[in-house]
C-alpha cells in the first residue's frame, strides 16, 4: 500500500469523515484550508482511485467518490507495513507492546482474546 501525500491525506480525512460518497465539487468545498482549482482536487481524486484508496461511481456527469476502505483498515495496513520493514517483528511487537497505554493494552488483550476463541 502506497502512502498519501498531504493534500492526498487531506481529501482521504473529509471522505472518511462524510457519510456516502462525494462528488469532486463537494470535497473541494469542504477544504477549507486550501484554496484549490477544481482541476486540482480532481487529480487527486483520480490519483486516489488509481491508488486503491477510492470507489467511484458515475452520477450524471459527475463521478462521485468514496473510501474503498476504512481509515483504520489503512492504519492497520500502514503497521503492518511498519513490522515488515523490521528485522525482528517480535522484537518490534514488544516494544510496541511496552509503550501502549494500559486501557490500550486492554483493548488489545480483548481482541486477541477474540480471535483466539474464533
Amino acid at each position: 500500500m502506497k502512502g498519501l501525500g498531504e493534500l492526498e491525506r487531506s481529501i482521504m480525512d473529509i471522505l472518511w469523515a462524510h457519510e456516502g460518497p462525494l462528488t469532486a465539487r463537494e470535497v473541494g468545498r469542504l477544504i477549507a484550508d486550501r484554496d484549490l482549482a477544481p482541476t486540482t482536487v480532481m487529480t487527486v481524486l483520480d490519483r486516489l482511485t488509481r491508488k486503491g484508496f477510492l470507489n467511484r461511481t458515475r452520477d450524471g456527469r459527475a463521478w462521485r467518490y468514496e473510501a474503498s476502505a476504512s481509515r483504520d483498515a489503512y492504519v492497520a495496513e500502514l503497521m503492518l507495513e511498519a513490522l515488515d520493514m523490521t528485522g525482528d517483528r517480535s522484537a518490534a511487537l514488544t516494544r510496541f507492546a511496552q509503550t501502549v497505554s494500559g486501557s490500550e493494552a486492554d483493548i488489545l488483550r480483548r481482541a486477541l482474546t477474540e480471535l483466539e476463541e474464533e
